[in-house]
This record gives C-alpha cells, structure tokens and sequence, in this order.
C-alpha cells in the first residue's frame, strides 16, 4: 500500500475515534475514488503516491466546484461543508504555486517557445507542452492556462 493511501486509512481510523463526521465522511469518499481508479480498467491495480495525489486534487476541485454552485444557488450551509471539505483534502497535497511562481515559470516557458519560433496566441500549445510537466500537481490547470494566454497576449 502506498504511503499517502495508508496515511488517509490512518487518518479516517483517528477521525472516527474522535467522531469527527466531517473528516471521516471526506476521507471515505476519497478513499472509496481511490479504489474505484484502482480497480477500473481491465485489471486492478495499485496506484502509485503521484496517482493517489491526482485523485485527491481531483476530489478537491470536485468540491470547490460544488461549493460555488451551492453558493450561488443560496446554499451557504451546503457550500460551506463543500468548502471544509476541500480544505482538508488540500492538507494532503503539495503546497500550490503562487502566482508569482507561476508567472516565473510561464515566462520562462513563453520565452523558450519564441526561440523555438512560436509567437503569439498561436503560441499557447507549445508554451503549455513546455510548462505542464514542471508545473504538474503544483497548479491547477485554468490557473495554468489564464497565465499563459496573459503573458502570450501582452
């Protein structure tokens, strides 16, 4: 078992102990699309700690995502457990990039892409070829993408 995937059954064990509802019902929803990706496909599998991590910030995005719909749909109390929720599942995954991070990073890659003879918003695939994999579990990919179509733009 990996070492992230056996910290969140530690984690659920201790949060159930507490009788913590929040924490144990977010880590067995998490745990329970951990396992649907292992067994899904032709054989099952055991996920690696990188694969464990896009599963988890895919349930993270999952639920800041339900958390501006319930808001905007008048359901603060709903919206506010999915934006608890998503808190807790970012304590597991790797500190995100700040914008000026992300900003270095892009302009960089815009700047290798031009040598490369790209320019322009043409540009916008081969400069995100260049920066998904040095950005990869650090940045979500709109905040990503918004970047990149900035600095190409102006």
């Amino acid at each position: 078992m990996t070492t992230l995937k056996s910290k969140l059954k530690e984690d659920l064990h201790t949060a159930m102990k507490a009788r913590d509802e929040l924490t144990s019902s977010t880590l067995r929803l998490t745990l329970t699309a951990i396992t649907k990706e292992e067994v899904s496909g032709t054989s099952a599998r055991e996920l690696s700690d990188d694969e464990v991590q896009k599963v988890i910030a895919r349930e993270a995005k999952k639920r800041r995502e339900a958390a501006e719909a319930f808001a905007q749909g008048g359901r603060t109390e709903q919206a506010e457990r999915e934006r608890a929720e998503g808190a807790l599942l970012d304590g597991y995954l790797p500190q995100q990039l700040s914008d000026d991070e992300l900003n270095a990073i892009v302009a960089s890659a815009v700047e290798e892409a031009k040598a490369a003879g790209a320019e322009g918003p043409r540009a916008m695939g081969a400069v995100m070829k260049i920066v998904n994999p040095k950005v990869a579990g650090l940045a979500e990919g709109g905040r990503v993408a918004t970047a990149v179509k900035k600095l190409l733009a102006g």
